[in-house]
């Protein structure tokens, strides 16, 4: 189910288990000296070489097209706060100089009052970075840091867990920290696995409604947060109220009342002030089958907006909620 790993993963985690420098195990060719690593919408496997030092330069085929590397990064500017995520947990975090406002995690993220849905050129260069990370480009501030001699990798909202693993991987490759990187993927896919086996399976699947906010938007099966609970066996009560495969329609009270779902998981948690208790006060929610039967549950709207490590832990607290119902048949 879940993707294994590439091949240049692979390689790098079989230098780190050596406990090794990180050079590759076999001979590097003597052209070309830089290393390519796939966009995050591809999903075949890469041809890479590296040189015999640090792996630099490097070029990464982002989804912004292929962006050069010539050092080792050491002022990266994130603004999303998912690759903020990423590269502390790749080992990257004494190499970011600064990050976006949302970028509250882990706690010792360089936050600043950076802007990744408006990016300025001007704010980004204030801070002299040697790479650029961002989700988003409203149209020029790539081509500005370019113009400038800035590189800038551009990492949209993942749809598919490969493509989370995906930009992980670009992300090590571009700072120098593959290994670490692939280490990383790897542990991630192990848990998955395990979390997933956990889970018990149903003649039925059981029915989940997903909450953005408290205007009843949702998120079906098609997008990326619709995948974390189709691994565990969930079935959308959304996805039919969507024939045009939007991916987050609005619902209304009545659809959700009347589609009677067995979990509620509320993604509006802090930005909205909404909980167990408000759900089980909102009009005719208290003959919910989620809410006479104690599974509204609620997440961590950072966690559960994000595509970066911690949907590990997402998945957790579902398969957690979804083992506590017995199966039936």
């Amino acid at each position: 189910m879940i993707r294994r790993l590439t091949l240049v993963v692979a390689l790098a985690v079989s230098v780190a288990a050596c406990g090794g420098p990180s050079t590759p195990t076999t001979e590097a060719p003597t052209e070309p000296t830089s290393t390519t690593v796939p966009a995050t919408t591809t999903t075949t496997v890469p041809t890479t070489t590296t040189t015999p030092d640090d792996g630099f330069p490097v070029t990464i085929d982002a989804a912004n097209g292929p962006v050069t590397i010539e050092r080792r990064p050491e002022r990266i500017v994130s603004l999303s706060p998912t690759a903020t995520e990423m590269l502390f947990a790749i080992g990257a975090g004494t190499q970011v100089a600064a990050a976006d406002s949302f970028s509250n995690y882990p706690e010792e993220a360089p936050t600043t009052d950076l802007s990744g849905f408006e990016p300025n050129l001007e704010a980004i260069s204030a801070y002299e970075p040697d790479l650029v990370v961002l989700s988003y480009d409203p149209g020029d501030v790539i081509a500005g840091l370019e113009a400038i001699g800035i590189p800038a990798i551009l990492q949209p909202a993942a749809t598919t867990l490969d493509d989370t693993f995906a930009q992980i991987e670009q992300l090590g490759a571009a700072t120098g920290n593959l290994a670490d990187a692939a280490a990383l993927v790897a542990r991630m896919q192990a848990d998955i696995d395990e979390l997933v086996a956990s889970v018990p399976t149903f003649d039925e699947p059981p029915t989940y409604y997903h909450e953005l906010d408290p205007t009843y938007f949702t998120a079906t099966s098609k997008t990326f947060i619709g995948e974390i609970y189709g691994l565990v066996g969930l079935a959308n009560i959304a996805d039919e109220a969507d024939p045009d495969g939007y991916g987050y329609p609005q619902l209304s009270a009545e659809y959700i009342l009347e589609r009677d779902p067995d979990f509620v998981f509320l993604a509006d948690v802090k930005c909205c002030g909404q909980t167990a208790e408000t759900v089980a006060a909102r009009p005719g929610w208290d003959r919910l089958t989620a809410v006479q039967e104690g599974r509204v549950v609620e997440l961590d709207d950072d966690v559960a907006s994000r595509w970066g490590p911690r949907i590990v832990d997402l998945l957790a607290t579902v398969a957690e909620a979804v083992a506590q119902l017995e199966p039936v048949g």
